[in-house]
């Protein structure tokens, strides 16, 4: 067996290496092994175990692309404000490309071997399983880039299809491999080992190949609504995940492979975000004080105060309803995954503070200064138990004079948990499933339960995750608001009115002041009329559960619905990038402010020129960041 491995690390490291985007065959290595030696099984845990992402892939696609577009995270550069780095481009696309050639050599050679009568009784299972996987791969390459070669990494020419035709294609792929996948086949033990997610439990292949068809039919709704319902209805009756224990995760493990965490890099800080800050206060009525420790409770301010003004050091050239105000104190309301999820400044003791980086004292400094266009220190900050998240864009004068909003230190940033390398990296958990459902049900499509039902399933299966069951109930019940004007409560849909009177201190002189909060208009959704209906309910929620796992997804949803609310970028600076975002329009959404694909990578076009401009062809513009999917919103 251990000679029989080696001859299959041999042969599939070139199609795990190899620079794939030409979509040549693997070479052919004589010393390697051939498909008769090599087990199929071998080959699918050499795929998933390469979807993992190594850190110098996990850094440049997960993190600095998917966090960065999803607004998980903050990284003010590159894909956030419209531009794009194509080495970063080249890594991904290369090495998903790899990963995508081990899953079609799974198929084949299956093929082969059920062809030639060497199959084991299962290997045809095997096959149905890599197909699914398979498709999730072609998921990632089509909602990432775009238009893709259907059967390229079959080793046939590399013609380019349109996404609707990739659409079509994984759909159908998925609806066939899970009728396939015989469940009274039995599976020698010795095999599971080599399935990092479900070791080869059939009926768990199948709840996630029908719950990756509930995800895809989804992506259509808006372009392609008649199929999307068709296709959902049908994957709906059959088997889903719908347990915690079904979800598909893989175990994350310490050092520098493919295993290592995706969000382990000390230097990403993976501060807070504007986007979530607004959605986290005020969500749910879950007062601060019934989940901070003790020490916190005099950090806590009332419901009304906006914080400290610094009119010379924060921006408001954005449509954050937060913008220009450094909140000195923790908020009196707060979904509670908030303080799970992103770790309080100064909060040492918290065995999930992270101390990242570990080589400066940056995460222990929570005093940082403001100073004058001379340099001289006008005011000190303390963060010690602060909640603040800086707005993404070009700040200008502001930033340069602004030691404080933008430091390690003095935001709350990713907990530990995830930065550890010993978590279990979630591809697709129950709570999306059921707010997929929620989804389809308020759209008037056929489903096994009503929209009320599957949305608090997700919620509860969300707190469950978070540890937090224990608050779900009165989450739910919740009518409060959050900064968005978003409530919990699914029956209650009553939208913000007007704005209201909050307090203020002036940072510099002390001076108390009012002002009035005006809930913003994301007028990428129903014209920005809409702010508290239940898809927006559904939306929200689903995108607070999928972080930090699901960045990809959460991209998509916002780039298929313009939901929940994105900021807009600030303008005190134009931004050439953003061309169409301006000082004159920041107060209003377009999908033009914000990233829609990743540009293919200059590989492609050098290698394969005409495969290059095949794809351009289907994009229906440019090849471009901004440049929207078939499936998105186009304005």
């Amino acid at each position: 067996m251990k000679t029989l491995k080696k001859l299959f690390t041999l042969a599939l490291g070139s199609t795990l290496l190899f620079s794939c985007s030409d979509f040549d065959d693997v070479n052919v290595d004589p010393k390697a092994a051939n498909a008769d030696q090599v087990q199929v099984e071998y080959i699918i845990n050499s795929s998933i175990i390469g979807a993992q992402q190594n850190p110098d892939v996990a850094e440049r696609s997960f993190v600095l692309y998917w966090k960065t577009a999803s607004r998980q995270h903050r990284v003010n550069g590159a894909l956030a404000l419209g531009s794009y780095n194509d080495g970063w481009s080249n890594a991904y696309y290369n090495a998903l490309s790899g990963w995508l050639k081990a899953s079609s050599l799974a198929i084949t050679t299956a093929e082969a071997k059920i062809e030639a009568g060497t199959a084991f009784p299962y290997t045809e299972n095997m096959m149905h399983i890599a197909r699914i996987w398979r498709v999730y791969l072609m998921s990632e390459f089509a909602d990432n880039f775009g238009p893709m070669p259907i059967d390229a990494f079959n080793g046939e020419n590399p013609e380019f299809s349109d996404l609707k035709t990739v659409y079509y294609h994984m759909l159908s792929e998925l609806t066939d491999a899970t009728a396939k996948i015989n469940t009274d086949e039995a599976l020698p033990e010795s095999i599971e080992k080599y399935d990092q997610a479900y070791g080869f439990n059939y009926a768990k292949w199948i709840k996630y190949g029908n719950s990756l068809r509930l995800r895809l039919a989804m992506r259509l709704s808006e372009v392609d609504p008649a199929k999307a319902q068709a296709e959902f209805e049908a994957a709906v009756s059959q088997q889903l995940i719908l347990d915690a224990e079904d979800n598909f995760k893989v175990a994350e493990k310490t050092g520098w492979h493919n295993l290592t965490g995706v969000m382990s890099r000390e230097w990403n800080s993976q501060m807070l975000s504007t986007t979530l800050n607004n959605l986290y206060i005020g969500l749910g009525g879950i007062e601060s004080e019934s989940v901070l420790p003790a020490e916190m409770h005099d950090q806590i301010k009332p419901a009304d105060y906006m914080g400290l003004r610094f009119s010379d050091h924060l921006t408001t050239m954005t449509n954050d309803p937060s913008a220009g105000y450094w909140f000195d104190g923790l908020h009196k309301v707060m979904d509670p995954r908030a303080y799970k999820a992103f770790i309080i400044p100064g909060d040492f003791d918290n065995s999930n503070f992270s101390f990242y980086p570990s080589w400066t004292n940056d995460a222990k400094t929570v005093t940082r200064n403001l100073i004058d266009d001379d340099d001289n220190v006008i005011k000190e900050i303390d963060a010690t138990y602060t909640w603040n998240a800086a707005p993404l864009g070009a700040w200008g004068e502001k930033s340069a004079k602004n030691q404080v909003s933008f430091y390690t230190g003095t935001n709350p940033r990713l907990s530990q948990e995830f930065r550890g390398s010993e978590s279990e990296r979630i591809f697709f958990a129950s709570w999306e499933t059921n707010f997929l459902i929620a989804e389809a049900a308020v759209r008037g499509w056929n489903t096994p339960i009503d929209a009320k039902t599957a949305y608090e399933n997700g919620v509860k299966a969300s707190f469950e995750y978070w540890g937090l069951s224990g608050l779900a109930d009165e989450y739910l019940a919740s009518e409060a608001y959050n900064r968005a004007g978003t409530s919990v409560s699914f029956e209650h849909t009553t939208e913000p009115t007007g704005g209201f009177t909050m307090n203020f201190v002036d940072g510099y002189t002390d001076e108390a002041g009012t002002v009035t909060f005006e809930y913003p208009n994301n007028t990428i959704y129903q014209n920005g009329q809409v702010k508290n209906d239940e898809l927006t309910k559904i939306i929200t929620q689903k995108y607070l559960a999928q972080l930090p796992w699901l960045p990809l997804e959460a991209w998509n949803d916002h780039r298929r619905l313009g939901l929940p609310f994105f900021e807009n970028p600030a303008v005190d600076l134009p931004m050439t990038e953003l061309p169409d975002l301006n000082a004159s329009n920041y107060m209003t959404n377009s999908v033009k402010f914000f990233p829609q694909r990743l540009k293919y990578p200059s590989s492609l076009e050098n290698s394969n020129s005409e495969g290059y401009q095949q794809a351009v062809s289907f994009l229906g513009g440019e090849d471009a960041v901004l440049t929207p999917l078939w499936w998105a919103k186009k304005q």
